[in-house]
């Protein structure tokens, strides 16, 4: 399994944090979602709109396949109005994991739910 880190920071002088998620969640999410290979992605965040998405993948060429493909890019430009500059990327090879089956549960939950429902 790989995992793609895109660290970003939303400007909040132009836009606010839930506008920016907003827009991920109905425009950026489900597109990663159809991608061949894509396992899933976590999406972390200060109240100061600094964040950083992780996605999962498969494989090295899945992940890859995103860049060459020109998928990446296009869904950082869906996003682009809502940050202070470009996002930075980074790409890794996942050796140890461990998730608690309550965490685990196949669906997008967002802050303020439970994740147990």
């Amino acid at each position: 399994m790989y995992a793609r880190t895109t660290l970003f920071e939303v400007d909040t002088e132009r836009t606010s944090i839930d506008a920016a998620f907003k827009r991920f969640t109905e425009t950026v999410l489900p597109r990663l979602r159809e991608q061949p290979g894509c396992l899933g992605v976590i999406v972390m965040q200060t109240p100061e709109g600094k964040g950083m998405l992780v996605s999962f993948w498969q494989s090295s060429e899945a992940a890859a396949a995103t860049l060459e493909s020109g998928f990446y890019d296009a869904q950082v430009r869906e996003l682009l109005m809502f940050l202070r500059q470009p996002p930075g990327r980074e790409q890794y090879e996942v050796t140890c994991y461990e998730l608690s089956d309550a965490i685990v549960t196949g669906r997008t939950v967002f802050p303020g739910q439970d994740a147990q429902a």
